[in-house]
């Protein structure tokens, strides 16, 4: 078996967060110029909370990024729609704090499809492809963990 130590050692761990923190930022500003303030705000969240879950992953941070996430909408409720981010701030905060396995990426898949909904409602060409991709790539994802649990578990 291979060893991927070497995916998570200082170094690796700091480019992930160079690459979470250059996508966020990009969707911060994104949605600030398409007047979407949920979704700003729910980016920010969600840029503090995968930094944060690079360190610690216990429940007390991942209940302190839900209640921040709800805090969010509660304050920036602009209709049904604006909710959207933030429910999948929660579910995605859910699903890196208190899950694993296939869980994890079916609650992820469900956070992913409510911001490509978002992105359609909003207009966002970039984001909306973005998501899509995503969606397909945990789609792809959850068959193959599927698979493996089914070949190991008959």
């Amino acid at each position: 078996m291979a060893d991927f130590a070497w995916l998570f050692t200082p170094a690796q761990l700091v480019g992930y967060a160079a690459f979470m923190a250059l996508e966020c930022a990009a969707y911060i500003v994104h949605f600030a110029l398409l007047g979407q303030a949920t979704a700003v705000a729910s980016t920010a969240v969600s840029l503090g909370r995968s930094l944060a879950s690079l360190k610690a992953r216990t429940p007390a941070v991942g209940i302190f990024f839900v209640m921040l996430s709800l805090a969010c909408g509660a304050w920036l409720y602009a209709g049904w729609a604006s909710l959207l981010p933030i429910a999948a701030s929660c579910i995605g905060t859910t699903a890196l704090f208190f899950l694993q396995g296939l869980r994890m990426r079916v609650l992820m898949l469900i956070g992913t499809l409510l911001w490509l909904v978002n992105n359609l409602l909003v207009g966002s060409i970039g984001g909306s492809l973005l998501e899509a991709c995503l969606a397909v790539s945990n789609l792809w994802t959850i068959r193959r963990m599927a698979q493996r649990t089914t070949l190991i578990n008959p």
